[in-house]
């Protein structure tokens, strides 16, 4: 009895030793074993397609997807909605919101109108001719000051022309929408994020 334990012990040390590899070395019947669960199973065999179905799949994916690009093509020119400035169309039909003078324009005042609004028009076309002259102008003045430049000293020239870093930290504040409130006490309030999170973002 004692032998054939220990013919038993033998067997399992050395069937340890052999497992890490997957090989069995024992041939001893007391030893059990259970082997690894491989998942196997025999291959399915392959349906054979009329090829004609084949086709008609093809042709309706073709189709959805022409239909797809289609829909894409005639939404692609339409921006983003921002619901924050859209107005409602329930409140551009109400009439209350409608602005009626109490006392309508007379003839006069709206040919007046007329005028002012035509002479403001030339006003702001002459000046913005004059600003376009003095800036064409300056410009054919550096050009022609940077060429005698570079025909007296190259090095000068390219000091002239590097970039001014000075120019760099720009800050400018200028007027805002509506003036600031005097002694306003800005309350604390919470901050919900309400922006619509659109595909692709």
């Amino acid at each position: 009895m004692i032998g054939v334990l220990n013919l038993a012990n033998a067997a399992f040390r050395a069937s340890l030793i052999s497992s890490s590899h997957n090989i069995s070395t024992y041939i001893h019947p007391l030893y059990f074993r259970a082997t690894e669960v491989l998942l196997g199973e025999p291959l399915k065999k392959k349906k054979r397609l009329d090829p004609a179905v084949v086709r008609a799949r093809e042709e309706r994916k073709r189709k959805k997807l022409q239909k797809r690009i289609r829909q894409l093509e005639k939404h692609a020119n339409h921006m983003k909605p921002i619901f924050e400035i859209d107005t409602l169309p329930e409140l551009l039909q109400n009439e209350k919101r409608t602005r009626h003078l109490s006392v309508p324009l007379s003839e006069k005042e709206i040919e007046r109108r007329k005028s002012l609004e035509k002479e403001w028009c030339k006003y702001k076309h002459s000046q913005w001719t004059k600003d376009l002259h003095v800036i064409n102008s300056i410009i054919k003045s550096q050009e022609i000051a940077l060429k005698e430049l570079k025909a007296v000293s190259k090095q000068l020239y390219k000091k002239a022309v590097e970039f001014d870093d000075l120019y760099m930290p720009y800050s400018v504040t200028g007027p805002v929408y509506t003036p600031s409130i005097k002694n306003y006490d800005n309350p604390d309030g919470e901050y919900i994020e309400t922006t619509v999170k659109y595909i692709g973002e």
